[in-house]
């Protein structure tokens, strides 16, 4: 019988609550801000850790992501100490900036809709002129 997941999806799943949750509680830096541990990709050997990190300030995006990599050696000692694995990953923090372009293509959506009204001609007196001409 085939398994449902591999063992690279379970080790994302559990690195990115861990790391959420220490994020959070145990790191005490102002740089790093107001962030949130959207995923977490694991190479196939366990030995690298993609980490995808949305800022909820865009202008302390950059920071923030410097200042969690200055943590990672913490933060991977961390993890070696409370999960029960042989390796723990190598961390590589990068920007998630799913949040921005969506944001981005909402207003973009809002603004095409908003010009589509304003360009609409009357339904009352556009239509039934066209329809009499032929």
């Amino acid at each position: 019988m085939p398994r449902d997941f591999r063992r690279s999806d379970r080790v994302s799943g559990l690195l990115r609550r861990e790391l959420a949750q220490m994020i959070q509680m145990e790191l005490n830096d102002p740089e790093i801000g107001f962030v949130s541990v959207s995923d977490v990709e694991v190479t196939r050997d366990l030995a690298h850790a993609k980490v995808f990190v949305t800022v909820f300030n865009t202008e302390q995006a950059n920071d923030s992501i410097k200042a969690l990599k200055r943590a990672a050696g913490f933060l991977r000692k961390r993890l070696g100490q409370d999960l029960r694995m042989r390796n723990v990953p190598q961390l590589h923090f990068l920007h998630d900036d799913s949040v921005e372009t969506g944001q981005r293509m909402d207003s973009l959506i809002e603004q095409a809709m908003d010009a589509d009204q304003g360009s609409k001609p009357d339904k009352s007196t556009g239509s039934a002129d066209s329809d009499n001409e032929e």
